[in-house]
């Protein structure tokens, strides 16, 4: 062997004994310059400010989701990053929502009212203005009040928690058999009453049975302009969801009539007004648009490819649907616009990560995790592959800290060392979790997809350290899931726990164990 080739063995020794700590030193400066970023040009909020303000509420099968859904194509592109759509389901219609407006003419007093309407239900044709009635509870109050009901508002009972008054086949079973209980109960009823007149004891009659628009149907059929219900505030608003589901729903049979829920107080009042049988109308003008289907939906997948791992995977994931009476900026943009900032983030320090690092933006949670479910079934043979999937759905708490099993300790504590500096105020801190029961069926988020597959969905611990007094009933489907619900610092500070524990995962030189996450048992 001459002198050049001992000296280049000498050279190939050398780089091969420093070459582990100069990639090191390489994630140590991308770790270092991701935290500079998001301090210094966090863009969490500009993200959110689009997905929110722009689009605003976001349900599936409707503009709203697929613009933002582009958009967010868009944005991964402009920082470089691979981004593809991964269709996930489809739905008979869609919807749009436009504007709302209602008030109360005549009476004690105008008012302008507070109401909501739920997704997928109809709007007024126009501005319709119209008299009120009290739902009828029986046949002979039907009959009674058959002619009045034509171009009336008709304040339904139940209190509603978000969810359409049911017009489904099914529904029509249920009220034909309490209408028939209630025949039974009035003849029952009348028995007792002529015993009681013929031996002058007092009777106490059995109640009707009741159901929100017991006479649905009839009601509709006689010309009713819509349905209200008594709802409490904040407002919360839903999805018809029985008549997505129904084999035979297209865009030839969607209800007609509008289906209301309004502030408790003013129904109430309202109420009274009506049973005291006074003069006075009700104007709506409700903008609920649909769309001839079937309407397509799908999940976002951008990803940042391993280095040396390439098939094996990080993931961090939201969801990019919400209800639309708000703008879903909480639920999920709390998800999504911390999840995107982390990626612009990795992007932009210039990391390699060893591992896949996907950011996945799942369609349809709110209509039943479906994007979730979509993505498992698409991508079953990769889910082995996966350390860690980092779900976040929730309120805009910051992370302090994470929950991880004996395995994972001494990787995540690792990993997150850097965590525990990056903000005195907002402190990190890695703890042992004992093993948990693997889920047997979905739950509320779509992190339980994946955990019923035996992936880790390890999330971080999150609270309000500052104390801004977020509640999340507050904002849970309601009105008040808006942008100023939003809490600016920690959604910044979750971007980059966010980027910098998901690159660190990534680039561990093993796989996280999966030893103890779930019990055996």
């Amino acid at each position: 062997m001459n002198r050049l080739s001992l000296s280049i063995r000498a050279l190939f020794l050398i780089g091969a004994t420093f070459l582990p700590h100069l990639t090191a030193l390489a994630q140590d400066d991308a770790t270092r310059r991701i935290i500079t970023e998001g301090k210094e040009h966090n863009q969490v909020m500009q993200h959110l400010d689009v997905l929110t303000n722009r689009f605003g509420g976001r349900p599936i099968g409707s503009d709203a989701y697929d613009n933002a859904a582009t958009w967010m194509l868009d944005q991964y592109r402009q920082w470089g990053i691979e981004a593809h759509l991964e269709e996930a389901g489809e739905l008979p219609v869609g919807f749009n929502r436009g504007g709302w407006w209602g008030r109360l003419i005549g009476g004690p007093h105008e008012m302008t009212l507070h109401f909501v309407t739920p997704s997928y239900t109809s709007g007024t044709k126009g501005i319709q203005r119209g008299h009120v009635l009290i739902e009828p509870k029986t046949e002979e109050e039907l009959l009674r009040m058959k002619h009045r009901l034509k171009g009336a508002w008709v304040l339904v009972g139940g209190q509603s928690s978000g969810w359409p008054i049911s017009h489904t086949a099914a529904s029509d079973s249920l009220r034909n058999a309490i209408k028939q209980q209630n025949r039974q109960i009035m003849a029952t009823n009348d028995s007792l009453r002529r015993i009681s007149w013929e031996q002058r004891k007092a009777y106490k009659p059995q109640p009707l049975k009741e159901f929100p628009g017991l006479f649905y149907n009839e009601m509709v059929e006689a010309g009713v302009l819509g349905f209200i219900q008594r709802a409490s505030v904040p407002l919360r608003a839903l999805y018809d969801r029985a008549m997505l589901a129904d084999d035979n729903c297209n865009f030839y049979n969607l209800p007609q009539v509008a289906d209301i829920k309004l502030d408790e107080q003013q129904y109430d009042e309202i109420y009274r007004m009506a049973k005291e049988r006074r003069d006075f109308w009700l104007e709506f003008d409700i903008r609920n648009y649909f769309k001839l289907g079937p309407v397509k939906y799908h999940n976002v997948v951008a990803s940042i490819k391993g280095s040396k791992y390439p098939d094996e995977y990080v993931i961090i994931s939201g969801h990019l649907d919400s209800y639309d009476v708000g703008t879903g900026a909480v639920d999920c943009g709390t998800g999504i616009g911390p999840m995107m900032e982390a990626a612009r983030l990795i992007a932009q320090s210039g990391a390699k990560p060893k591992r896949t690092i996907l950011f996945v933006a799942f369609a349809g949670e709110e209509f039943g995790l479906l994007g979730a479910q979509a993505f498992a079934k698409s991508h079953a043979k990769q889910l082995d592959k996966v350390s860690n999937l980092f779900n976040r759905d929730g309120g805009p708490t910051p992370p302090v800290g994470i929950r991880v099993p004996q395995a994972m300790y001494d990787d995540f504590k690792s990993v997150c060392r850097v965590l525990e500096t990056l903000n005195p105020e907002i402190p990190f801190q890695v703890e042992v979790a004992q093993p948990r029961r693997k889920p047997t069926q979905m739950g509320g988020t779509d992190a339980s997809v994946f955990a019923m597959q035996g992936l880790p969905t390890l999330s971080f611990t999150e609270k309000d350290v500052k104390g801004y007094h977020f509640s999340y009933d507050e904002i849970w489907h309601t009105e008040r899931d808006i942008f100023n619900k939003e809490i600016p610092e920690y959604q910044e500070h979750t971007a980059i726990v966010t980027a910098v524990v998901a690159l660190g995962i990534a680039n561990l030189n093993h796989q996280l164990s999966r030893e103890g996450l779930y019990k055996t048992e």
